[in-house]
């Protein structure tokens, strides 16, 4: 006779979610909701005013890891069909997504227009008049300013089955080959792929930022084998801190502070963010092995705030188109009627509740639905979470 099994509630208490990867993409996400808005002065003090990474790196990143939990496992249990029957499905939604951006987005700036006038580069010319351009946009030709995150995570996570082949063959065969496609697309910008928009081609550039997406793959593979930690090494935080110390000093933007200038030297001229130059990509990974090698950062992570955070980053598509649209109006705003100091603070509450408006009802939903898989009893006690307030159990 075989033991009883306990119940699943008891097995994820056995075995707690690591919540840190949810909580820093949550972190990114309210980054990019104030970084693209150029005027709003949350903004200065975001990541990419104290080191050469942002959020768009963090993000990417980010998605490596996820990819690797959720499809390369899932090819392990289930096989190859199941794995890329479900990669195929995301990268439909990941396309509807931002189809459906980009239409409300070129939409809402032309019926603008016929209100307040707005300068020429709040939209790109060629999107301003007719419908010529809409096949463009709908073929991912044509990707507009702050729109093109989306398409490069459809292309990555399209490539994940052959990168996930590569990887069941050989890690440093896939090191080997994202290195070398990277230090190409460094030397010659010109690899990339084309956009109508912009004679330079996609503004993150593919063959640069796969090297990202796939040392995130790496990192989740590594963190696999030590119960989701990066191995901590006291030389190697050093050296990160070292590093993100040095990064800091140089890219400080001592001129919004009014303090004094601390740079020895000069920050580069042009941080490479296209190709992912090498001191953005050393920025990002000091970062992500902190983080994911800090196991206090494990423990805030599941707490309350940790939990404000996480639930952003379980519904990151949903509050990052959300995000998107509520940027698109912020700039209209600022570019049509200024916005002061008091203007951008109710600005931000209002655009932060919107966001966890959305978050919160979606987290539910998901917790709901996990539960009602695991056991039909379990759906109730996740569907009241009074007591416990924001911390939720991973979905």
């Amino acid at each position: 006779m075989e033991p009883p099994q306990p119940p699943p509630a008891a097995l994820a208490r056995k075995n707690p979610r690591d919540h840190r990867v949810d909580a820093l993409r949550g972190i990114a996400l309210l980054m990019m909701l104030v970084d693209h808005v150029p005027d709003d002065l949350l903004n200065r003090i975001t990541i990419r005013n104290f080191g050469f990474a942002d959020a768009a790196e963090i993000f990417v990143m980010l998605a490596g890891y996820a990819s690797y939990l959720a499809y390369g496992r899932l090819i392990d249990r289930q096989g190859w069909k199941s794995g890329i029957h479900r990669i195929f499905g995301r990268c439909v939604r990941l396309y509807l997504y931002q189809t459906g951006m980009t239409l409300v987005f070129v939409w809402t700036v032309r019926q603008w227009r016929h209100y307040q006038p707005l300068p020429e580069y709040t939209i790109e010319p060629q999107l301003a008049h007719g419908y010529s351009w809409l096949w463009r946009i709908l073929t991912f030709d044509a990707l507009p300013s702050y729109l093109n995150i989306l398409p490069l995570y459809v292309v990555l996570l399209a490539l994940f089955p052959l990168i996930y082949w590569v990887l069941k063959r050989s890690v440093w065969l896939l090191l080997a080959l994202s290195i070398g496609i990277w230090a190409i697309a460094n030397l010659d910008p010109r690899i990339t792929i084309p956009n109508w928009l912009d004679p330079n081609g996609w503004y993150l550039n593919p063959f640069g930022w796969q090297f990202l997406y796939i040392l995130g793959i790496l990192g989740a593979v590594w963190a696999s084998k030590h119960n989701g930690d990066l191995p901590y090494r006291p030389w190697a935080k050093v050296l990160c801190l070292t590093y993100l110390a040095g990064a800091f000093v140089l890219c400080f933007p001592y001129e919004y502070w009014h303090v004094p200038f601390l740079r020895v030297f000069p920050a580069p001229p042009n941080t490479g963010k296209s190709t992912l130059a090498i001191w953005r990509l050393l920025d990002i990974m000091a970062i992500f092995y902190l983080v994911q090698s800090s196991k206090a950062l494990r423990r805030i992570s599941a707490d309350r705030i940790g939990q404000s955070l996480a639930l952003l980053g379980r519904n990151s598509l949903e509050v990052f188109a959300c995000s998107t649209v509520l940027d698109l109006l912020g700039r209209l705003m600022f570019a049509s009627f200024g916005i002061d100091l008091w203007d951008q603070l109710v600005m931000n509450v209002v655009g932060l509740g919107l966001t966890y408006a959305l978050a919160i009802p979606l987290d539910r939903a998901r917790q709901r639905a996990r539960a009602a898989r695991l056991s039909p009893g379990a759906a109730q006690a996740v569907s009241a979470p009074k007591e416990e307030g924001l911390r939720l159990p991973g979905g």
